[in-house]
């Protein structure tokens, strides 16, 4: 399936008010990470002011410095786009990259109501799709309640976590979504997500797995919020319904955290309310002419977006290099693909594109974890290029 980048598709629909902070790898010796804003349809590199993303975000003011910085054109944005699309990140342009970097990538999971069923479903179906239509429609008759409506720790919740219990339905997932405590992980490794244009991985052992798309909350070292971006979590829904201890091999391979294209930093155009108001689309098109259409509604998650940060960072846990925090997604796909009663998984080389007004798109083709380019730009490597470049 073809994979096209345009800069009407990519930023942000308000993006002559929008301040953009992104990544791209320069060519040349010694090449390297840049930190980069968009400036009308170019990309203007501006590590000057700081060369780490992390650095920049953790500095006071930062909307106000990347708007200031006089930086350096590396180029129009559609060719930077068009470069970023692999293989194509081989050539002489510069191409994008994850726009975070030494941040710690966290996620949040069962936020919304109707994923935290389908989380019920894959644990009890033990990792077999086919068994997922049953539990399903057994579930819902046994519940009996809008779990949207239900206050996570709330008394409501503690009197249908007993009534559950008594009747043998109680899970992990129901605690986490609905009991007083957010279900925070790590999601991958610092410098180890792709961004739009990238390969994005599914382990090859896994044939029941899912995007997930989500707002990704970028936190400076204080705690502050200062910008969102888009997200995609994937997951392999097999492995995780044998065992939520296999959350890790689940969650955590090459390339299985997608993140971009840009943060969009806070300021009097755009803040947390347009986050918690956030409408996202998600559209599938397989090699196989299979298309999949999602939404995720932010205006329907159970925690506040600023609750799930108070729950990562805080007294109780420091990240000096700051963090972003993927909030979660209301989709599960349950569409059938190949057979009725099979439900939806991944094949290679479907596109995934995930995108909100607000933020722009984030898209990317799906390989197998172990066939994507391994990852190898890790913050050692990191450290000793921007020293040879000058920069730290």
């Amino acid at each position: 399936m073809s994979l096209e980048l345009t800069v009407a598709d990519t930023l942000p629909e308000d993006r002559d008010r929008a301040v953009l902070v992104g990544r791209a790898w320069l060519p040349g010796a010694p090449g390297g990470p840049a930190v980069v804003t968009v400036r009308g349809d170019r990309l203007v590199d501006i590590t000057g002011l700081a060369p780490t993303c992390s650095e920049l975000l953790n500095r006071p003011s930062a909307c106000a410095g990347v708007r200031s910085a006089a930086g350096r054109d590396i180029g129009g944005l559609a060719d930077v786009l068009a470069a970023s699309i692999l293989p194509a990140a081989d050539g002489a342009m510069p191409f994008l990259l994850a726009p975070v970097d030494l941040q710690a990538v966290k996620a949040c999971g069962v936020t919304f109501a109707e994923s935290m069923l389908e989380r019920v479903i894959e644990e009890r179906a033990k990792g077999d799709a086919s068994a997922a239509d049953g539990i399903r429609s057994e579930l819902r008759l046994a519940i009996g309640v809008d779990l949207g409506a239900v206050v996570p720790g709330s008394p409501e919740a503690a009197r249908l976590k007993d009534m559950l219990i008594e009747r043998g339905m109680w899970s992990q997932y129901l605690e986490v979504g609905i009991g007083p405590d957010a279900e925070v992980f790590t999601k991958a490794q610092p410098m180890s997500a792709v961004g739009t244009g990238a390969e994005i991985g599914i382990h090859s052992a896994s044939s029941w797995n899912n995007p997930e798309p989500e707002i990704v909350l970028v936190v400076n070292a204080r705690g502050e919020t200062v910008g969102a971006t888009l997200g995609n979590d994937v997951n392999l829904r097999d492995v995780e319904g044998r065992s939520a201890l296999l959350l890790g091999k689940a969650k955590d391979n090459n390339a299985s955290a997608a993140i971009g294209p840009f943060i969009r930093l806070f300021d009097d155009d755009y803040g947390i309310d347009d986050v918690r108001s956030a409408e996202l689309a998600l559209r599938v098109s397989g090699p196989d002419g299979f298309v999949l259409d999602g939404a995720s509604s932010m205006s329907r998650i159970s925690r506040d977006p600023l609750a799930l940060v108070a729950e990562t960072i805080g007294a109780h846990h420091q990240y000096p290099d700051g963090v972003c925090l993927m909030t979660g997604t209301l989709f599960s796909p349950t569409k059938d693909r190949d057979a009725p009663g099979g439900g939806f998984t991944h094949k290679v080389g479907d596109v995934v594109r995930i995108s909100t007004p607000r933020l722009g798109a984030l898209a990317n083709r799906v390989n197998h974890s172990e066939a994507v380019a391994p990852w190898t730009f890790g913050t050692g490597a990191l450290m000793r290029n921007l020293a040879e470049r000058g920069l730290l």
